[in-house]
């Protein structure tokens, strides 16, 4: 990989306010950080207030040297109340009209796309025209090569997505990341008969000519589905502090590993190992051991 590109995350950043207290979050946030722990140069592109919060994420990013394109905006920095329950799975409630809901498209923006070898954006930060606007401009501006992956993480939130959003991307993207319970709603959206989720899979692989599909299953391990091949991993059983960031941790270590060169079975395996290590963190972002980074 040219070490002149760069591997971005477009979307929310905000702060996930848990029962411990807030963390810094947002699956773009969450994905660009742990990009950067590769030694891959990665941006978050987003928006943020002018307020306190703001300020904090902008100077938690620069602690963590995340590099970042953060808009200010007149809109409050987004929050996001995060409620974990018994077993470790978070439910969210989202704040509306924030910060990120406004990212413009701005010539720095361009600028970074044209530099751009992979995207991660997802349906959540799509809810609002300006940023739906925003994405779309981004990708169009990036620089089309052979190599290029663009992912959609797919994240169903509080009823922030539709057939026109999922649809879409879907068609502007070679790389499809869903999860098992998302699988089920994006069918019936879409209109996909009721058959077992690996027909599905090949289905949507197909129909939108990907490159590969990511389903995750919680504790019931993953999928990597590319043209003629199916590679499955277990979940591996961990102490879970909460899962809030593991499917971002595991798109990121997946997205670097196919950027350093390795193979999808190899890229599956350690995207598995480190997303298995982050549930059991408290908070989205916590540094990776050096055993996972090192490609």
């Amino acid at each position: 990989m040219n070490e002149s590109k760069v591997i971005v995350g477009i979307g929310e950043a905000l702060w996930d306010i848990l029962p411990e207290g807030k963390k810094i979050g947002g699956a773009p946030a969450n994905f660009a950080y742990h990009v950067s722990q590769f030694g891959l140069q990665s941006y978050v592109v987003s928006a943020v207030g002018e307020d306190t919060l703001g300020e904090e994420i902008r100077n938690t990013f620069q602690k963590k040297e995340l590099q970042s394109l953060l808009a200010t905006v007149p809109y409050p920095t987004g929050t996001v109340d995060v409620e974990v329950d018994e077993v470790g799975v978070p439910q969210y409630i989202i704040k509306e009209n924030v910060a990120w809901d406004n990212i413009p498209f701005t010539p720095e923006l361009e600028a970074l796309a044209h530099r751009t070898c992979a995207v991660c954006f997802g349906s959540l930060a799509q809810r609002n025209s300006v940023s739906r606007d925003t994405i779309h401009r981004f990708i169009d501006a990036m620089l089309e090569c052979d190599e290029s992956l663009i992912i959609f993480d797919v994240n169903l939130r509080q009823g922030f997505y539709n057939k026109e959003i999922l649809d879409y991307s879907m068609q502007r993207c070679n790389v499809l990341k869903i999860n098992d319970e998302e699988l089920v709603e994006v069918s019936r959206i879409l209109g996909y008969p009721d058959i077992d989720f690996q027909s599905q899979c090949q289905s949507l692989l197909e129909h939108y000519h990907l490159r590969m599909l990511i389903l995750t299953c919680g504790i019931n391990g993953s999928y990597i589905f590319t043209s003629g091949n199916t590679s499955f991993l277990p979940t591996p059983q961990v102490k879970v502090a909460d899962t809030v960031g593991a499917g971002d941790s595991f798109t990121a270590t997946f997205t670097a590993s196919i950027l350093k060169g390795l193979s999808v079975t190899e890229a599956h395996r350690r995207a598995v190992a480190a997303s298995a290590y982050v549930c059991t963190q408290h908070g989205a972002m916590p540094l990776l051991p050096k055993e996972f980074t090192t490609l």
